[in-house]
Order: structure tokens, then C-alpha cells, then sequence
């Protein structure tokens, strides 16, 4: 049984939903699972705002999805899929991060599958998990009417540190790297070689970082960069970010330069006595001419200033 704890929501007030979806199709897991390396799957995000890559990976005897989608509809979705794969097999789920689009589908899987989630994520999603519910129902009705009766459950199994999964010829690595991106970032490693990075990575689109003072400030720029190296030094030859097409190894060093050269430009402007607000301004403008094909350039503000309020990595 998951131990249970009382802890506080914040509000949602002040905090920023991702930039207006109005127009963007509904946030639906869609399509087949394509076969990424044997025993591989992944259903991609297809580029559509608010849809993670969901991963599903088949053992002998076993098989773990990674991430749900946001909502029960979507979770209903992916745990159908991985069925299909799985056959008879016993089932796992598992998260990259607690954020509703990577999460908040997981009570789909209650009773189908043995969910496990890190200390961190578990404390995380209880900190958070309503007030992030009620943020994002805020961005548009379809991402609104994605969260219709979205209700939050524990894992079934958790673990600190580092946790190695079985599926049968087939091993996973579950490894907590946050804080990061958020506290409680996990990364999944199949077989030394595919590597799930969530929302860490992001091909094509500036990363966020999820920083909303006073109520969220748990990304840790400085300590991404850091993460980021571990990542590089796996050499994994497949990459799954969180959001954008399947990819190599070269996605981590581009994301790690990016960060990298915010936090040196933040730092460099905070030198020169700019404001928290020129230098987001500044920096953003920059990165738009430096990564001109990524996506979402409006999360350049939020990375410049967590860095500008951070103390910097020892």
C-alpha cells in the first residue's frame, strides 16, 4: 500500500497556462504505435499542442507504457493500445513527469496495470495535480472537456533513486533525475539504448520551464544543464523527447545548448544591471533569430527567468 500524506494545493492564481490553444485541434492520443526499435513503441504527438509521445514497451513476458495523455479519455485510449501490443502480458505504467498531459490519464490504468512513479513525482502530483487540473482547463474548452472527470491515483509501487523493470529479454531503467523541469523528472531507459526524456527534451520547440512564482518555482535550470550531461554520457542511439518527432542524441546537446546559452546571456545581462523583465525580453528576442524552425518561442520568457532567479549551480 502507498503511504498517504496531507498536503496543501496552491492556487491557481498566477499561474500561466501554455499559450492559446483555441485554435489548435483537440488534444487527442491518436493513431497506431509505431515500432521505433524491436519491441518498441511509440504513438507520436504528431506535433499537436497538449499530446505527449506515449510510449509502450514489450517484453517476453511484461510491458511498461510510458505516459497516458491528459485525461481518462486518452488514458482509456493508450491503455487499449498497449493491450492490443501486450496481449496476456502483465502491464506497467509509468510517467516521465506529473504534468496533465503526460499524467493525468494514469486512473485508466488503475487495477490494468502496476503503475510506478518515484517518491518525488508521487509528492509532486499531490502538491499540484488539482491546481494544474484547473489551470489547464482554462487554455480551451477541448483541453477542458479532456480533463471531464480526470481524478488523481496513487501509485501502486514506488521507489527513490533508480528502479530496473524486467519485461522478459527485455530490461527498463527507471532513473529520478529532478529537479529538473520539474521536481520530480524521471527519465526511462530501455535496454541502454532508447532513451524517454519528457519533457527534458523537446525536438523542434523551445522547452519550457515551468516557472510560475510564487506557486510553482520548482525547476531547476541551472540542474537541467547538469541532467542533461548525465543524458549525453548514456549515448543512447534512440531519443524520445516529450513533445516532437523520434530522434538521436544530437536533441540533447541542441537542447543543452540552448539552455546553456540563456543562462550565460541571463547572466551576462543581470551583469550589466538589466531588469528580470529586459533581460526575458532581450533573450527571447535572440533566440527567436538563433532557433528560428523551433516552435513556441513564447517559453523563452519563462526560461530566462528562472535562470535570472536562480542561484547559480555550484
Amino acid at each position: 500500500m502507498c503511504r498517504t500524506e496531507s498536503s496543501p494545493q496552491p492556487s491557481t492564481a498566477g499561474l500561466r497556462a501554455p499559450s492559446d490553444r483555441k485554435g489548435a485541434p483537440a488534444p487527442l492520443v491518436q493513431g497506431e504505435p509505431i515500432e521505433i526499435r524491436e519491441g518498441v513503441f511509440v504513438i507520436p504527438d504528431n506535433r499537436v499542442p497538449i499530446v505527449p509521445n506515449i510510449g509502450i514497451v514489450v517484453g517476453d513476458h511484461s510491458a511498461l507504457v510510458v505516459d497516458t495523455g491528459i485525461g481518462p479519455r486518452n488514458g482509456r485510449y493508450v491503455l487499449e493500445q498497449a493491450k492490443r501490443l501486450a496481449g496476456d502480458r502483465r502491464l506497467w505504467v509509468t510517467l516521465t513527469h506529473f504534468h496533465p498531459e503526460h499524467g493525468f490519464g494514469a486512473q485508466a490504468f488503475k487495477g490494468a496495470a502496476t503503475i510506478i512513479y518515484n517518491d518525488s513525482q508521487r509528492a509532486e502530483l499531490r502538491r499540484k495535480g488539482a491546481a494544474y487540473a484547473e489551470m489547464f482547463r482554462g487554455v480551451s474548452p477541448a483541453v477542458a472537456a479532456a480533463l471531464d472527470g480526470v481524478r488523481f491515483v496513487d501509485p501502486d509501487v514506488t521507489y527513490t533513486g533508480e528502479a530496473e523493470i524486467d519485461l522478459g529479454g527485455r530490461t527498463v531503467v527507471l532513473r529520478e533525475v529532478g529537479p529538473a523541469h520539474t521536481a520530480g523528472d524521471q527519465i526511462v531507459l530501455v535496454d541502454s539504448h532508447v532513451l524517454f526524456g519528457g519533457d527534458l527534451l523537446e525536438n523542434r520547440m523551445f522547452p519550457i520551464a515551468p516557472y510560475f512564482p510564487p506557486h510553482d518555482t520548482d525547476v531547476d535550470a541551472h540542474r537541467w544543464i547538469t541532467v542533461l550531461d548525465q543524458l549525453l554520457a548514456l549515448s543512447p542511439t534512440v531519443v524520445v523527447p516529450g513533445h516532437g518527432e523520434v530522434t538521436d542524441a544530437t536533441l540533447i546537446q541542441d537542447v543543452r545548448d540552448y539552455l546553456d546559452h540563456v543562462r550565460a546571456e541571463t547572466d551576462r545581462l543581470r551583469g550589466l544591471g538589466a531588469s528580470a523583465d529586459e533581460a526575458a525580453e532581450a533573450i527571447g528576442r535572440d533566440a527567436r533569430s538563433r532557433w528560428s524552425s523551433w516552435d513556441h518561442p513564447e517559453w523563452t520568457d519563462l526560461a530566462a527567468r528562472a535562470f535570472y532567479h536562480a542561484h547559480p549551480a555550484d
